[in-house]
């Protein structure tokens, strides 16, 4: 079901666990989807010995995703206008995620509805890790 702008106020929220303790072959597996083979987020030895982090740790991008399916899942596929993001805190393996968008805004511009969100995706401690802003077209 499409939100609407007439049933939507500034405040409304919307979030989802997006996560439930990231694994590493998760971790890989972005890897391999997106090709960046980066040694920190694949590389245990390089990671701790050379590069001196307590582990390897989760793509930037993996998390703006994961954030990103809870935006679509909330405003509909094809409706996001706008999307950004702020790494704000490293994600480990074993972290667990929750992502929450929040209504910021209702506009509307030459006839068409949009919702103004920000964003926020906690890790399991209530760090946050991503912060961001995203604009969806909405219906009427």
């Amino acid at each position: 079901m499409a939100l609407k702008a007439s049933t939507l106020k500034v405040g409304d929220t919307h979030s989802e666990r997006v996560a439930e303790n990231l694994s590493r072959t998760q971790i890989v597996q972005y890897a391999g989807a997106s090709g960046d083979y980066n040694p920190l987020h694949t590389d245990e030895v390089y990671t701790t010995q050379v590069a001196g982090y307590p582990s390897v740790f989760a793509h930037g991008m993996l998390t703006m995703g994961l954030t990103g399916k809870m935006l679509t899942n909330y405003v509909g596929d094809g409706r996001l206008t706008t999307f950004g993001v702020r790494f704000t805190n490293q994600v480990w393996p074993g972290d667990t995620l929750d992502a929450k968008a929040t209504v910021a805004a209702i506009r509307e511009e030459r006839g068409q509805h949009y919702v103004d969100l920000t964003l926020s995706t906690t890790n399991q401690d209530g760090k946050e890790v991503v912060s961001g802003s995203a604009s969806a077209r909405v219906d009427p």
